[in-house]
């Protein structure tokens, strides 16, 4: 049984949160107002700010010539391939990493190196390589994601309290079930934290993928627009790739609530 103050803290923090929710609704709604009626009274040019009206124009008339949604299902479903993918190689070499302290220290500037190189540069290479296909925009986006889901993974590895684990050794635990019982229960927070980077990152490198070879998705939707000067068109796909966009992110955060109760 909570006490009155504990009740009237939580109702705070209830309202609190329902504020900020209004406050983000309203800010959005006053945003578009306001582009809505630049549009309308002239004092932007809509050929190339568009307007949220001729966005909605766009979205319907996708949606009647039925390319709305393939398009949006190639990039969310090229997304969520790299996505897992990544996360999962990210993890898996991270732990490696963390294993081998050696092996962690001489490839260190490797992954500086490759995670500051802009991945687009080897799109070209890729497609050589590859084939202008579907698997050569998830190998790019994998390029993106998996360098920084190690990074952020063995950080959180390495940041384990050193005392803690000299009291597992001190206990006769063997690297496993230090492993296991502390180091990758202690991590939590960052690997969540990478899963957030991480589903961003595959969508920006799915987009780029489709930026250069795809003749669908929602990059591809940006790109022909542009080639064509419909900026409607670009527009229209940089506000689905928003809303695709932040779908994930709070798929992700529901993932760490969940998991967060559970534990």
């Amino acid at each position: 049984m909570y006490s009155e103050e504990h009740i009237r803290y939580l109702k705070k923090l209830k309202r609190n949160k329902i504020i900020i929710l209004i406050t983000q609704i309203m800010l959005a709604v006053l945003f578009i107002a306001t582009w809505q009626l630049l549009a309308h009274f002239n004092l932007i040019n809509t050929f190339i700010t568009s307007s949220p009206s001729r966005v909605l124009k766009t979205i319907i008339n996708l949606h009647q010539t039925n390319n709305l949604y393939t398009h949006i299902f190639s990039t969310v479903f090229e997304t969520i391939i790299s996505f897992s993918v990544g996360t999962i190689i990210g993890i898996v070499i991270a732990t490696i990493l963390w294993w081998n302290s050696f092996l962690s220290k001489v490839l260190d500037p490797y992954l500086i190196v490759l995670n500051s190189l802009p991945k687009v540069a080897l799109g070209p290479i890729i497609i050589i390589w590859i084939g202008a296909n579907t698997t050569s925009i998830v190998v790019m986006a994998l390029l993106i994601s998996v360098i920084v889901t190690i990074i952020n993974v063995l950080q959180g590895f390495k940041e384990t309290d050193p005392i803690k684990i000299k009291l597992m050794k001190a206990l006769g635990a063997t690297k496993y079930q230090t492993y296991f019982k502390l180091v990758l229960p202690s991590s939590f927070n960052n690997i969540i934290s990478a899963l957030k980077i991480n589903v961003s990152m595959s969508l920006i490198g799915i987009v780029m993928g489709e930026f250069l070879v795809s003749k669908k998705g929602i990059g591809y939707l940006i790109m022909y627009g542009s080639q064509v000067f419909n900026l409607d068109l670009v527009i229209t796909g940089i506000v689905i790739l928003a809303i695709v966009s932040a779908i994930m992110y709070y798929l992700v955060y529901y993932l760490e609530k969940k998991l967060s109760t559970n534990n």
